[in-house]
């Protein structure tokens, strides 16, 4: 009788926020994908798939040449590594001039964009299914050490290319890391790395996730023992919901705008609010309940370990009850920093943690007010970011 109660009870206040909700005209890009939106621009692009080693497939999207110098030639090669929560669409969802894979691809680049497996646009695998939670078992330990060297492994045949440029941004940063400290061979196949809010320490992380961490281990086991194994998946159902409640006529715009500010941090000057629904039906892309349990760790501890199984399943795992620490030493590529004080993910002093750790980093640049989404949707994402990555990059192409 009570569950019957409960769910008149949901049901009814969603007939009431439906009635509240402006009808919206649609917003663009919503029920687009990745190289839907891309063709949209006029811009060419090509689907890619690759199996990891353990099975996935990954589902890459390229953008060639840009409109400005059009056709293949030889160009330097660039992979774009996006966040935790999101899919290749997080380097394309904001205008063409402040997004970074078109400003790349119109600056000479042959872009690829990557998506880790359990997002929308990877949810393949040789034998399992994504309704089976054996999919989900893996955390982002897994797309550090199979993902991103079989996208690098197949996109520098591809194209001819000895090396690329790497752009990682949140999760983009911290897989790159943890790939280098475990198999630093990588280092000959890259040529230089942009870290955007990069993420290795998280102690001083922020907002509702440092409010949510501490509790991060039981809910992972709670969610495992129902059978869940995804978290946040992108669907029609939260596109259609996205555009209802963000589109910048809803009356309850303004909560989307304050879950995101207690995510990643404020800063409401840098947030295109005609973009909002947009952002909001591609992100979050889904993703697997470990990796967000493998951050929830990191902003409880203070070090870059990889994935705790607990005193038992570590013993049986990496043969010590404690999980080993990821050596950034490694990381000998030069690397570049670009870091927003108002970043609720990145702190400031987690950065600095991890550049003292870092051996080459050439160059430094914290932004005072961005926070953690800035770095992919900020309004003035060129002139602040994008320009100088493109500086960066100039001094390592020839």
């Amino acid at each position: 009788m009570y569950k019957t109660a409960a769910l008149v009870l949901v049901l009814g206040l969603a007939g009431v926020l439906e009635a509240l909700i402006p009808r919206s005209e649609g917003s663009w890009g919503v029920n687009l994908s990745a190289p839907e939106m891309i063709q949209s621009f006029g811009y060419p692009v090509e689907v890619h798939h690759v199996a990891t080693r353990d099975g996935y497939i990954l589902e890459l999207h390229r953008i060639p040449y840009g409109l400005s110098l059009g056709g293949y030639r030889d160009r330097p090669v660039a992979l774009l590594y996006h966040g935790l929560y999101g899919s290749s669409a997080d380097w394309i969802l904001n205008k063409a001039d402040q997004a970074l894979a078109y400003i790349m691809a119109d600056e000479g680049y042959d872009v690829w964009l990557a998506n880790a497996r359990g997002n929308r646009y990877s949810r393949a695998h040789q034998t399992l299914d994504p309704r089976d939670i054996d999919f989900w078992d893996f955390s982002w330990d897994e797309i550090a050490e199979f993902d991103l060297p079989a996208t690098i492994d197949y996109v520098l045949p591809t194209t001819g290319a000895r090396d690329l440029f790497y752009v990682g941004f949140s999760m983009g940063t911290t897989v790159f890391f943890a790939m280098l400290s475990e198999h630093p061979e990588y280092n000959d196949k890259i040529r230089a790395m942009a870290a955007l809010a990069p993420v290795a320490y998280q102690g001083n992380a922020r907002g509702l996730v440092s409010t949510v961490a501490p509790f991060i281990n039981q809910l992972d086991k709670k969610l495992t023992s129902m059978g869940v194994g995804e978290i946040f998946p992108n669907n029609e159902l939260t596109r259609s919901w996205a555009m209802k409640l963000c589109d910048r006529n809803s009356l309850l715009a303004v909560f989307c705008r304050k879950i995101l500010a207690t995510i990643g941090g404020p800063n409401p000057d840098e947030l295109n609010r005609d973009l909002l629904a947009t952002i909001t039906a591609h992100t979050p892309a889904g993703t697997s309940v470990h990796s967000v349990t493998h951050f929830g760790q990191l902003i409880t501890s203070d070090g870059f370990y990889k994935f705790d199984h607990g005193p038992h399943g570590n013993l049986r795992r990496y043969g010590q009850r404690q999980p080993p620490s990821y050596d950034l030493s490694q990381v000998r590529i030069p690397v570049a920093i670009f870091a927003g004080e108002n970043d609720y993910l990145a702190d400031p002093r987690d950065v600095e943690l991890t550049e003292r750790e870092l051996p080459n980093v050439v160059q430094t640049t914290t932004l005072a007010s961005f926070s953690h989404m800035d770095f992919t949707w900020a309004v003035h994402a060129y002139d602040y970011v994008y320009r100088h990555v493109l500086d960066f990059f100039w001094n390592y192409r020839n």
